[in-house]
């Protein structure tokens, strides 16, 4: 579905959009709700911040793979002989965007110890914000694999839809975008731009700011994991 691109000017409040629902989960767990509180904070230190966007994104993989098929198997308890089940053969590839995504593997690692992880290095632009690609190393059988893409922030959607482009190249098919705070303006971009893809987050914020900040937002997500700033 198209979005109403006269709306999405920077700074200016976007009233409507239009996207396939079907594509984008938001949680609405109340602890992710409560550590979303916290993380906003200025008063937040960097070890709190780092410790948070590991736990939301563990909350986010839950949602991510709520979908992937299951096999049965045969398992003997010490009790007896039962039919449990496990996860049908998925692979999957964590991909973070350089440098604020690497903040989320390691919540997403606990959840999937075997993943594979790559890395794609994108710096915007300070002044036209466009993204530009300076790094990238992909597991080698990165096609076969579900890629989740994370990226604390989703802001204007240009680096997301630029990781996007890298993986389809790559061969990949299944793609899957966790970002801790979204705003519609990025959600608009990045469901427009790829039919398949789909997007997970923890909290919808109101609009991009004339600097293609997030407000209410929280400010540089990798200035705060790393103490940058």
């Amino acid at each position: 579905m198209s979005a109403d691109n006269g709306a999405q000017e920077k700074g200016v409040p976007v009233t409507e959009q239009y996207w396939d629902d079907s594509r984008l989960t938001v949680l609405d767990h109340p602890l992710v709700q409560h550590k979303i509180s916290i993380l906003r904070s200025k008063d937040t230190t960097t070890k709190q911040f780092r410790e948070l966007v590991r736990e939301l994104a563990l909350f986010e993989g839950y949602e991510a793979t709520r979908d992937f098929p299951l096999e049965p198997v045969e398992v003997e308890t010490p009790l007896e002989t039962c039919t449990a089940h496990r996860v049908a053969g998925k692979k999957v590839a964590i991909v973070p965007i350089l440098r604020a995504g690497l903040g989320m593997v390691d919540g997403l690692l606990e959840l999937v110890p075997s993943a594979r992880v790559g890395h794609l290095g994108m710096y915007r632009d300070p002044v036209t914000h466009e993204p530009h690609e300076y790094f990238a190393k992909l597991p080698p059988d990165v096609e076969s694999r579900t890629c989740l893409i994370v990226d604390p922030m989703l802001a204007t959607g240009g680096s997301a839809i630029a990781a996007i482009d890298y993986l389809r190249k790559a061969g990949v098919a299944d793609i899957r975008l966790l970002v801790l705070v979204a705003c519609p303006e990025g959600v608009s971009a990045v469901l427009e731009h790829d039919p398949e893809v789909r997007v997970y987050a923890c909290q919808m914020d109101r609009e991009l700011n004339d600097r293609a900040y997030i407000l209410p937002g929280l400010g540089d997500a990798g200035d705060r994991i790393f103490g940058t700033k």
